[in-house]
């Protein structure tokens, strides 16, 4: 994928032996069906119409290829760059540190963070060593993926917490007394302070191994591209995977003297969306409220989105349609109608007093770079009606300006009919 440039269209599943797909012998398409053409239009993906930002490093392509199938174009920018393992000298003194003197309890967080610990340590020949001090030790698994990288080590983890959270791990370490404890917590890319803070003032020694620490991307383009259309509102969500992510748009933002605008804009406009609360702690200690799926995956991650994303954007009955407003496109009925932006512009001007008359200087502001001529809102109306594919939507008031064909509300039922 593209890092960071265009937004791009929706992604089409990979699986050429989608579910979706009728399959014959040895994985043949079934026989073709031809299409009823009085048959009703299939809905619309729940993300089509928005668009997305995505902040992760690793696991993009994956990411950005749920949230496609589901319709939604997509914005990456990398807020991170991963220091490459083998050339991680923090990494590798941890290793030889724990090699030379052994913990005695060690906590592992992540399936791929582990595994790469012990692949950098084989190719310092430190490998052996390494699985021979981790046998000796009490091994901690804070999830099942990380668990069954341990036993894929040939080792058995003690105990793993049912909630898959550190916040367990360390309950049951400070329950059981670290006191004198020498404890060695694989980091993920951030490095926990509050957790090894409490161990320490527990009396243990505890140790950080720093695997896949982050660092400000190579190139700062395309994420000061997708800062750009956060502020701007030219997204509609923006995603976070790691806590690191989030305090690196932070911290670009803040170098950029664009915090206000970024923080005002996730407050309001753009749903903050993270895959889990540590995640969205950087957030939420700067005022953003942020949405996380009860599963901190990236499948609910995407499912939480396209069930909420669409909700915030209300449905109106106008000219005997269902209309919603979405990003960069509008639903009427079931049909999805991409729109320009300044034919967005308009219609959410219209949108915000719902079959009220807005006068065309108003509606004149609201176009981008149309200067002071109000035959341009005349212009950019044709052109928005057009768009729809229903002209009724947008009723003309002579003299006056334009407002949206809202229906009337329904009269209340008669009492006791």
């Amino acid at each position: 994928m593209d890092e960071g440039q265009q937004p791009q269209g929706p992604h089409e599943p990979q699986d050429p032996h989608s579910p979706d797909e009728p399959q014959g012998p040895q994985g043949h398409q079934g026989p073709h069906k031809p299409q009823d053409p009085h048959a009703p239009a299939a809905p619309p993906a729940p993300l089509a119409g928005f668009t997305v930002g995505v902040t992760a490093a690793r696991r993009a392509d994956e990411l950005a290829a749920l949230l496609g199938r589901r319709g939604a174009a997509v914005l990456h920018a990398p807020a991170l760059r991963i220091v490459p393992l083998a050339d991680d000298s923090d990494l590798r003194a941890a290793t030889e540190d724990l090699v030379e003197r052994p913990p005695d309890t060690v906590v592992a967080t992540t399936a791929i963070g582990f595994r790469g610990w012990l692949g950098a340590a084989d190719g310092w020949g430190l490998g052996e060593p390494l699985l021979d001090r981790l046998r000796g030790a009490e091994v901690l698994a804070r999830g099942p993926k990380v668990k069954g990288a341990i036993r894929a080590a040939g080792l058995t983890e003690a105990w793993s917490p049912p909630g898959e959270s550190l916040a367990e791990v360390l309950d049951r370490l400070l329950a059981e007394g670290v006191e004198g404890r020498r404890i060695a917590v694989q980091l993920h890319g951030e490095p926990l302070p509050d957790l090894m803070a409490a161990l320490r003032a527990g009396g243990a020694e505890a140790v950080g191994v720093p695997v896949y620490r982050w660092l400000p991307p190579a190139d700062i383009g395309p994420l000061d591209r997708l800062l750009d259309a956060t502020v701007s509102r030219g997204l509609d969500a923006l995603t976070f995977t790691s806590a690191p992510a989030a305090v690196s748009l932070l911290e670009r933002a803040e170098r950029r003297g664009l915090l206000p605008e970024l923080l005002g804009a996730l407050r309001e406009d753009v749903l903050p969306v993270c895959v889990g609360p540590v995640t969205a702690g950087p957030l939420r200690a700067r005022g953003v409220d942020t949405v996380e799926p009860e599963r901190f995956r990236l499948g609910p991650l995407v499912q939480v989105l396209g069930a909420q994303l669409p909700a915030r954007k209300p449905v109106l009955p106008v000219a005997g349609r269902r209309v919603q407003i979405r990003g960069h496109a509008v639903l009427v009925d079931d049909d999805l109608r991409p729109v320009p932006p300044a034919g967005m512009s308009l219609l959410r001007a219209l949108a915000r007093r719902p079959g009220w008359v807005v006068a065309r200087s108003e509606l004149l502001r609201a176009l981008p770079g149309s200067g002071r001529d109000e035959h341009a809102v005349e212009s950019a109306v044709a052109r928005l009606r057009t768009a729809l594919g229903a002209p009724e939507l947008i009723r003309t008031v002579v003299k006056r300006g334009y407002r949206l064909a809202l229906d009337p509300a329904p009269e209340p039922a008669p009492a006791g009919g």
